[in-house]
């Protein structure tokens, strides 16, 4: 394809610097949110094991629901049955009480002792999980909700002018670029050609997440302007017809309902139930899973459920929703990977992990775009604003990948050491990741990224230890026996950061002297 070749320099220009001034925060997106797709597995293996004896059976899930409702009157508002009790949410009945925020709920279980007696503990689920979701969202910006999402909405959408920039500079060299990956000496040739690589075979991935991200950082004003413009007038929903309950009529026991459900819905597998008060009667939800189908949320869907008949309404279930109402669920569904089970989200982790390979290399590439190469016998002193970037570049990618495996390393301990482990997670993350970026500054790039790859191997490897000490039961840790994946899968990720800091190394010392990347790089006063 031939394009001139002065609209392909202000398209190259406009994809360098979107790339330059949005690139580390996608790299954190992007990162972070390739573990989210394991969210639920992380968050099994980071909860401390419950004190509560084990869940009674299900068919004894009224009784333990109205020995709560009696002696804490705040779990009438509303209250959850669990049907399948796991790691990190081991209590068959559990509920929520506001906290001192607006969005605070402090969450707590309930089972039956040795002797009958109720047993109440505030739950404790682990909060690294959450953590590493919020990097994602707010694309590690340590800022208010309210402040950091509109930032990251900006960031995606220049993240899709990116990508269209980025392919009108591509086509006209195509064919001949595209399946190219030629290793040698010229490294800035060798990063070119990954970075189209991984671009070009991934862009229908990240079309997909850059439009949904600006949907979901814009969500509402997308919906004031819908309202102002479609629906002027309010939307006029028609009379809602509210089913009446017969005087004395109780709910179904929850191992019937349990049982209707199924027959209403084969495939769908239920988690769980919800019951709130409204007024005389009693609402209820269904929660599950139908593996068939992609979902809203990351690990589940749920719907309205008529206690008293068990009827289901299926409406907000994949597969049952109207035309409208499934487009916006294939947003998020395409976002978070909700559909295909763990084959797709192990696509998924890989395509965010090339993602933000792709960001990194993007910056790698600028910086030896502007190298002063060496002309005689003299080193040239390179430009601060090259040195400058191959630092931060180094310091903010490496900073996220160490702070994360630190705050993961720690979860293990800090249940039995502090009383606010939400916070310490929070501290040691950016804790980690600005002693990271400091690190390179004052070290260099070259060095900083050696070195800053054999600490965040070493968080990591603290990962699958702690659990070992858990096994042992040392220091307050502790280990559950299905949480083995994610220790696997970070004692995987040790040889490769070990890797990457070998060939690091071995380029500062025999690559070229006259780049940032070299081990006695200074910059331009």
């Amino acid at each position: 394809m031939n394009i001139r070749s002065d609209i392909v320099k202000v398209y190259k220009d406009v994809h360098i610097w979107i790339g330059i001034v949005s690139g580390l925060m996608l790299f954190v997106a992007f990162y972070a949110g390739a573990i989210t797709m394991f969210e639920k597995p992380l968050e099994r293996w980071a909860t401390p094991p419950s004190a509560l004896s084990a869940p009674p059976p299900l068919q004894r899930a009224d009784a333990l629901v109205d020995a709560v409702l009696a002696q804490q009157p705040k779990a009438a508002a509303r209250w959850f049955v669990s049907v399948r009790p796991t790691a990190d949410q081991p209590a068959r009945v559990y509920w929520q009480e506001r906290g001192k925020g607006r969005r605070e709920f402090k969450e707590y279980g309930a089972s039956f002792a040795a002797d009958g007696s109720l047993q109440v503990e505030p739950t404790r689920k682990a909060t690294v999980a959450q953590l590493v979701d919020t990097l994602h969202q707010l694309v590690g910006l340590p800022f208010p909700d309210a402040v950091a999402r509109p930032i990251m909405g900006a960031v995606a959408l220049a993240y899709a002018v990116a990508l269209v920039s980025g392919l009108i500079v591509l086509l006209p060299t195509i064919a001949k670029d595209v399946f190219a990956l030629r290793i040698g000496r010229n490294i800035k040739r060798l990063w070119l050609d990954v970075h189209n690589a991984l671009g070009l075979f991934s862009l229908p991935f990240h079309i997909v997440i850059a439009l949904t991200s600006v949907v979901f950082a814009f969500h509402d004003q997308f919906y004031d302007a819908q309202d102002a413009v479609v629906y002027p007038n309010g939307i006029q929903w028609g009379e809602e017809e509210h089913a009446v309950t017969p005087p004395g009529a109780v709910p179904l026991p929850v191992a019937e309902l349990l049982r209707r459900v199924e027959v209403q819905l084969p495939g769908f597998e239920v988690q769980g139930f919800g019951f709130q008060r409204e007024g005389d009667r009693i609402e209820a939800t269904v929660t599950g899973l139908d593996l068939r189908h992609g979902t809203r949320a990351r690990t589940y869907a749920s719907t309205h459920l008529d206690p008293y008949t068990g009827q289901v309404d299926p409406h907000d279930l994949p597969g049952h929703m109207e035309p409208w109402d499934e487009a916006v669920n294939a947003f998020f569904m395409l976002h978070f990977g909700s559909f295909g089970g763990n084959p797709v989200r192990w696509l998924y982790l890989l395509m965010g992990l090339a993602g933000a390979a792709l960001f990194y290399s993007g910056n790698l590439l600028w910086v030896e775009s502007r190298r002063r190469k060496r002309r005689g016998a003299e080193t040239p002193v390179q430009k601060r604003s090259a040195w400058a970037l191959a630092c931060l570049t180094v310091g903010v990618s490496l900073g996220c990948v160490a702070g994360i495996s630190a705050s993961v390393a720690a979860t293990k301990w800090l249940p039995a050491l502090v009383g606010d482990p939400k916070a310490w997670h929070t501290g040691i993350y950016y804790a980690v990741f600005a002693a990271a970026v400091g690190w390179a500054f004052v070290r260099g790039a070259s060095r900083g990224a050696m070195e800053l790859l054999r600490i965040g191997a070493a968080f990591t490897l603290l990962i699958p230890l702690s659990s070992l000490a858990g096994a042992y039961g040392l220091g307050g840790a502790w280990n559950h026996t299905g949480g083995w994946p994610v220790d696997a899968t970070a004692l995987a990720a040790v040889p490769v950061f070990l890797l990457l800091a070998r060939h690091t190394r071995r380029r500062m010392r025999h690559g070229h002297d006259d780049s940032v990347w070299a081990a006695k790089a200074i910059p331009a006063s």
